[in-house]
């Protein structure tokens, strides 16, 4: 086995060991197995089963992860994304009016289009052709968007109909459990204690049933089972395909998933082969997203825990992938989780993905300003797609009102464009 491993994943030439990658692995998935349990709250607000989902969840990551440890030999891994399934949910689903089938056929289709840009030179060109500061806007516009989602799934803001939200009473059970166990999770993050989502949405459920937020009746049918999972399983509607508003999801889609995972990939990986492989990896996984039933994959951020643990081949994936697998059999217990455990999680991701607004050059008004606008409109509208079709719109006409046209390339204008006709069409 030790040979085999070794011709796999060439540990000798990358100068690491077998123990090394497999302890960067399991550092891996500690810091990453929350979202077993959190893209299965999210989504089954979608209307999908939660059980099935977080099986979804289990597969398509253990599929990622083999992917990237044997297509592309790399470190990484991949995990359904945060923000991926809020988009899904509150953009595919609630704001374009797609069932959550038709919204894994927009995932399976802009997973393909992923992969075309993934195994040609159309990631090269798009990643020259749309302006980083659109990039750094989406991911931050989609960082508040999710805290302000944690915010509202923890019963800290609620509805008001003098101010539309408004603070909860800090005394309601649900708000008190969002906070407290915000309070707890902060510092166990910022010390970079292993596990530390997990820990805090376990802490969280303990507290919520100290104040008689967590049912615990759920865990008398406690049993595993895929019987139904096939309500999900391969269960993508293209009903929708011959409409304008499909086409602008999947090409909404594709523009979230392609450059966030530029970015992510080119950030984590210095070894460009290795990066081209497994942007290849990642969308051939989010293709089967939509297959098995879940929201899109992606490469996940904590990724950065094992390769910082010394992972640097695609061993570490393969164990991470494995580690998912003896999970499936904790789904049940899952169910019990209250939504003010797993509230703190998103808000505190919010805040990393805001961090991109430090990359935007907001003493340059015509890149400040459209970049302004997603940040403004996605929480506000609560539609992800709606933020990024502002800024794009906002973008070329800032730098044509300026005389500033040069800086604006034709992807820009058919980019603005296509969404100009979103809200036009929209409209009818």
């Amino acid at each position: 086995m030790i040979k085999q491993f070794n011709q796999w994943f060439h540990l000798q030439e990358e100068g690491t060991s077998i123990r090394t990658e497999m302890m960067a692995g399991l550092t891996s998935f500690i810091t990453v197995a929350y979202i077993i349990v959190v893209n299965g709250a999210i989504l089954h607000l979608a209307g999908m089963p939660y059980e099935a989902v977080t099986l979804a969840t289990v597969i398509c990551s253990f599929l990622g992860c083999m992917l990237l440890a044997f297509w592309a030999n790399s470190p990484l891994i991949i995990v359904p994304g945060m923000g991926d399934n809020a988009f899904f949910v509150f953009t595919l689903v609630l704001s374009f009016g797609l069932s959550w089938q038709q919204a894994l056929a927009v995932v399976l289709i802009a997973g393909i289009v992923f992969a075309i840009t993934a195994v040609t030179k159309v990631a090269v060109y798009l990643s020259t052709s749309i302006p980083t500061t659109m990039i750094h806007a989406m991911t931050a516009g989609i960082g508040l968007f999710i805290a302000f989602l944690g915010l509202k799934n923890g019963g800290v803001i609620v509805a008001s109909e003098g101010t539309f939200v408004t603070l909860a009473k800090i005394t309601d059970p649900y708000a008190l459990t969002t906070l407290l166990t915000l309070i707890i999770l902060v510092p166990l993050f910022q010390k970079n204690i292993k596990g530390n989502f997990l820990i805090g949405i376990l802490i969280g459920t303990l507290i919520g049933a100290l104040f008689g937020i967590v049912d615990f009746s759920k865990l008398k049918d406690f049993h595993f089972s895929f019987s139904g999972y096939g309500e999900i399983f391969l269960a993508a509607d293209f009903s929708k395909l011959g409409t304008f508003h499909f086409w602008t999801a999947v090409f909404s889609l594709s523009m979230v998933i392609i450059f966030q995972n530029m970015g992510a990939q080119l950030g984590m990986l210095p070894d460009k082969a290795k990066f081209r492989k497994s942007f290849q990896a990642l969308s051939f996984s989010i293709m089967g997203a939509g297959l098995f039933g879940s929201s899109p994959t992606t490469t996940a951020a904590e990724a950065a825990t094992g390769i910082a643990a010394g992972g640097r081949t695609g061993l570490t994936a393969f164990t991470t992938g494995i580690l998912f697998i003896p999970a499936l059999f904790l789904t049940p217990l899952f169910k019990i989780i209250p939504n003010s455990a797993i509230a703190p999680v998103l808000i505190i991701v919010g805040c990393l993905m805001v961090q991109s607004i430090k990359e935007i050059p907001f003493n340059d008004f015509t890149e400040a300003f459209p970049a302004y606008l997603m940040l403004a409109i996605m929480p506000l509208s609560f539609n992800i797609a709606n933020g990024i079709a502002f800024g794009f719109i906002a973008y070329p006409i800032l730098k044509w009102a300026t005389g500033r046209l040069k800086e604006v390339t034709v992807t820009m204008y058919v980019i603005a464009i296509f969404f100009l006709l979103y809200f036009i069409l929209g409209a009818f």
